[in-house]
């Protein structure tokens, strides 16, 4: 590395040099794996959603953050994060700088009792259950979420700063610019804020199911699962119609086709025909052995699928055969198919 006068800081280089080194040493990088996933704004906000900007605004009034931040604010415009993934209770970046530099944001999961109350406040939020089934967050469940005291944004004590550049501060403009860049990628995907905090999002749909399945009755008004299926593009299992009685058979029919499916075997055995594997049926309880059979969670289960994760969880809450569109039926009996390590390798191609 180049250094300039001040001892161990490195020589400035201008941004647009920056970029394209940046760009090269990315390139390499993704020839070796790494999926690259940098933030791009657009204009000179940062985000434009209100929790993607709520983001942005609980972090800058911490007065221990406050000094730092804004050094990331050019950074982040400039296209200088190459690259920002969030994965469990951690963040996990590259900033272009004079060289690249490695960030690792750590936080802390949502304490218990503050997830419990989170789930309290967003149940019964009518409006906002299709937006849940369909993995979409409704204004109101967000302003919850994003509420900088109750809601799931993290206490400076419960974040841990890690950057392997030159600058001894806890908050570098690198890790300041990353920081930004969450409030960018919330913008267009606001579900990774329960990634982050460690918490399950399928328990708000849940709450929200649970609300209308108990204020749904005789007087209510209810939608139709048709509708649902067509206006949402979620996957719903149709109500199954009760099956009439059948009639009393005698007991000497019974007996005569006993005997009838007994021959029956026996000469299929004779003949050395091989029995064929059962068709895969999707029911709930099939879906949900499926997915333990692969130990997969419902997220997992829907990504080797190619539906969405509320849909996953839609099918094994239903009851009965499900009633699904051609396309997911074929993908769901290609996987159906598949032994648990095939089903882990295409996971990971995926």
């Amino acid at each position: 590395m180049a250094y300039g006068g001040y001892g161990r800081w490195p020589k400035y280089v201008p941004v647009a040099q920056r970029r394209a080194k940046a760009e090269k040493e990315m390139q390499k990088l993704s020839k070796k794996g790494l999926k690259t996933e940098p933030i791009k704004t657009e204009g000179r906000k940062i985000a434009h959603t209100f929790w993607g900007k709520a983001w942005c605004d609980h972090l800058e009034q911490f007065s221990d953050y406050e000094n730092r931040l804004p050094r990331g604010r050019t950074y982040v415009r400039n296209g200088s994060v190459c690259h920002l993934a969030i994965s469990k209770g951690r963040i996990e970046a590259i900033v272009s700088g004079s060289e690249l530099y490695n960030i690792t944001i750590d936080i802390t999961p949502l304490p218990a009792k503050k997830w419990k109350k989170v789930r309290e406040q967003c149940a019964g939020q009518i409006g906002s259950i299709l937006e849940l089934l369909q993995g979409q967050l409704s204004d109101n469940v967000m302003k919850i979420i994003t509420d900088p005291k109750g809601g799931l944004f993290p206490q400076p004590r419960e974040i841990k700063l890690d950057c392997d550049c030159p600058d001894w501060a806890d908050m570098c403009k690198h890790i300041a610019a990353v920081l930004y860049g969450v409030g960018t990628r919330l913008d267009h995907q606001p579900e990774l804020i329960f990634l982050l905090r460690n918490v399950d999002q399928e328990a708000l749909i849940t709450a929200e199911l649970d609300i209308t399945s108990a204020t749904a009755g005789k007087g209510k008004r209810r939608l139709a699962t048709a509708d649902l299926s067509s206006l949402f593009d979620v996957e719903m299992d149709e109500p199954v119609k009760p099956r009439r009685k059948k009639q009393a058979v005698k007991k000497k029919t019974i007996k005569h086709k006993r005997v009838k499916i007994k021959m029956k075997k026996k000469a299929i055995k004779k003949k050395g025909t091989i029995k064929k594997k059962r068709a895969f049926t999707p029911t709930a309880a099939a879906v949900r052995r499926l997915r333990k059979q692969f130990e997969m969670n419902s997220s997992q289960f829907a990504t080797l699928v190619g539906v969405s994760s509320p849909t996953v969880s839609n099918w094994e809450n239903s009851s009965g055969k499900l009633t699904l569109r051609q396309r997911t039926l074929e993908a769901l009996t290609q996987v159906a198919r598949l032994t648990p390590q095939q089903a882990r390798r295409k996971l990971k191609r995926n």
